[in-house]
Parts: C-alpha cells; structure tokens; sequence
C-alpha cells in the first residue's frame, strides 16, 4: 500500500531522473520539488532558452488523474449517470510532459515525452474507454472521477527526447533579453 512519504519520494525520484536524463542530452535542468503549481522543472539550453516541463512518475504502469480535469462531465444526481459534455479546454496546452515508469532495477525505467493536450487526449480515452461499457455509472460511488492513464496510452511518445529540443529551438526564435 503506497504511503504519503512513498508517493512523495516516488515523485521526488522522477524528478530528479528528468533532470539527470536532460543532463545526459547536454541541457541543464533543476527541480522545484514540488513548490510550483503548473510544473516541475526548468530546463534551460546553451541558448539560456528555457522551457517548464511537468513530471508524473508511477510505480506502476498507470498515472492517476481526474477526469473532469479534461472533460466537462454532469452528473445526474437521479439517473446516477455521468454525461460527457465533451472535451475541456485547458490552459497550457503545449506545456511538457515527462511521464515516467520506474523499473524494478537501475536502468529499467521508461520515460514517455508529450505535451499537455497528449496527455488529455490519453485520459479521454482511457476513461470513455472505461465509463462506455458501464453505461457511464460507476460501480461503487457514482460521484467518482478517479481516472487512470497507462503506458499504453503513451507508447508513441516513448523517449520522445526531441520534443524538448524542439520546443527549445523555437522558444530560441522568439526575441530574448542579451545580458550586458
């Protein structure tokens, strides 16, 4: 059973493997641990351009999530039924994404690279994936939202490194302050 303090240091060790993978990449990366609402790291090229990236870091093979962080979902208190209203928008979209699966052992773990909008359309999909076969009710408490998105919703965005290259080079094209 996961702990406060395991949950924490589970999310403490994906930062800071990010930040060690971004280092092998020739880019420097330093953490917030946590102090930052939107994100979790600040990753910065030789440029001194830099980019935020958020971090989630699973045990497991699944990262928790709500769903009403993505869709815009009613509930009838009567029918007990969730109505999907259809996708949210959200503010951020091309904020980064390093989700990470730690392995058993050193060297086992699997990174996965995407923007926010990657990660919402993997948590639409896994939860009317879900929610479609239940006829939108949930089981055991009908309020619930708990929404879970896997390795397999991430597979194309496997040691997606170049996003991050990518996103850098065009922060590089826009005007940036020279230091005198």
């Amino acid at each position: 059973m996961a702990t406060g303090l395991s949950n924490k240091l589970t999310g403490q060790i994906g930062e800071y493997l990010a930040c060690a993978e971004l280092g092998r990449r020739g880019l420097i990366a330093t953490t917030f641990t946590g102090n930052v609402p939107e994100f979790d790291l600040i990753v910065c090229n030789d440029m001194l351009q830099t980019i935020p990236i958020q971090v989630k870091t699973t045990r497991g093979k699944t990262w928790p999530s709500r769903a009403d962080l993505w869709l815009d979902i009613e509930i009838n208190e009567v029918t007990r039924k969730q109505v999907n209203r259809g996708k949210k928008p959200i503010e951020h979209p091309d904020l980064v994404f390093i989700c990470i699966a730690l392995g058993a052992a050193h060297g086992e773990d699997q990174f996965f690279i995407c923007k926010k909008t990657d990660i919402q359309n993997a948590c639409i999909s896994s939860y009317v994936k879900w929610m479609e076969p239940k006829d939108w009710i949930r089981p055991i408490n009908y309020k619930s939202l708990d929404n879970r998105y896997g390795v397999e919703d991430l597979l194309q965005f496997k040691n997606n490194w170049a996003l991050v290259e990518q996103l850098l080079t065009r922060s590089n094209r826009r005007e940036t302050p020279t230091l005198d």
